[in-house]
């Protein structure tokens, strides 16, 4: 085995590793509150909205949870254009992220909403609290506390499933380190650097989550 292992060319992509790095964490933090937003609304209808709304709201999360992320990332570039509507790569990578999460946060937060005992639900009722205000207080919280940990996963899952959007040159870590790669030539340094970050990421993310959880419900 003659390869000799040289990490110098890609170290002198630093600058643009960090572009890289900076746009997935930007999809990373924009999906994750897209998502959150679309699975809390989604929850809450199939849980307490009406029997229609519950089934669209099914029927939305089957078809994402069934079908592969790029098909919905290409759906989203390649498919709106033919209805006259034409997206940016970014936006388009933001759009189908948060749907994709969406949908898997629904049955995360369903699960955590229907782990609420009734008789706590029918308490808030008996203080004189409103529909609203029972959802909020009674209910939300103690169902996040529950599920958090699916959730907090989920979050990172979506972090790593950020590099799917190089297929369509969205300037996130991956496409940088494709780039590199046919600069360089470096195929195995510059994949290996990328694997790294990726795991220093994921790992900062779970800390960071941890962090959170403490501070939030720890002492409740």
């Amino acid at each position: 085995m003659n390869y000799r292992f040289n990490f110098r060319d890609i170290w002198a992509q630093t600058d643009f590793i960090l572009e890289g790095i900076l746009v997935t964490l930007a999809l990373t933090v924009v999906t994750m509150l897209s998502g959150l937003v679309i699975g809390t609304l989604g929850a809450a209808a199939r849980v307490h909205g009406p029997r229609w709304l519950s089934t669209m709201v099914a029927a939305y999360v089957e078809v994402i949870r069934n079908t592969p992320l790029i098909v919905q990332l290409f759906l989203v570039f390649f498919g709106l254009p033919s209805a006259g509507i034409r997206l940016d790569a970014m936006t388009a990578s933001m759009i189908a992220l948060g749907i994709n999460l969406g949908a898997y946060s629904t049955e995360i937060i369903r699960a955590g909403l229907e782990a609420i005992p009734r008789t706590q639900v029918e308490a808030g009722r008996c203080l004189g609290l409103s529909g609203v205000q029972v959802f909020r207080h009674v209910v939300l919280f103690p169902a996040i506390k529950v599920i958090y940990p699916a959730l907090s996963s989920q979050f990172v899952l979506i972090m790593l499933a950020t590099s799917v959007v190089s297929q369509i040159s969205a300037p996130d870590l991956f496409h940088v380190a494709s780039i590199i790669q046919s600069r360089t030539f470096r195929d195995f340094e510059i994949y290996a650097v990328v694997s790294g970050i990726y795991l220093a990421l994921a790992l900062a993310m779970k800390l960071g989550f941890a962090a959170i959880h403490h501070l939030a419900f720890g002492r409740r």
